[in-house]
């Protein structure tokens, strides 16, 4: 159960849609939710590990220079 406080604007714009297309404001809020997730969830978790390894001292750095020679570029 999650319990989302949003704008009068946007709580407004949520029942006009959810009138007009007799669907609940919870079926738009869910489909929003999926949808973000579908497109950053990937990218929030790797950001969330980066930091965990820079406050840790776990991360490792390369340089160009080691880049290049570990891939065989020029």
């Amino acid at each position: 159960m999650l319990a989302v406080r949003l704008s009068e604007e946007l709580d407004r714009r949520l029942k006009t849609i959810a009138k007009k297309t007799h669907r609940t404001k919870t079926h738009y809020v869910e489909e929003a939710i999926k949808a973000y997730l579908d497109a950053h969830e990937r990218d929030l978790v790797a950001i969330a590990e980066y930091e965990e390894q820079r406050r840790n001292g776990t991360l490792k750095t390369y340089s160009l220079a080691e880049i290049k020679e570990r891939h065989g570029l020029d």
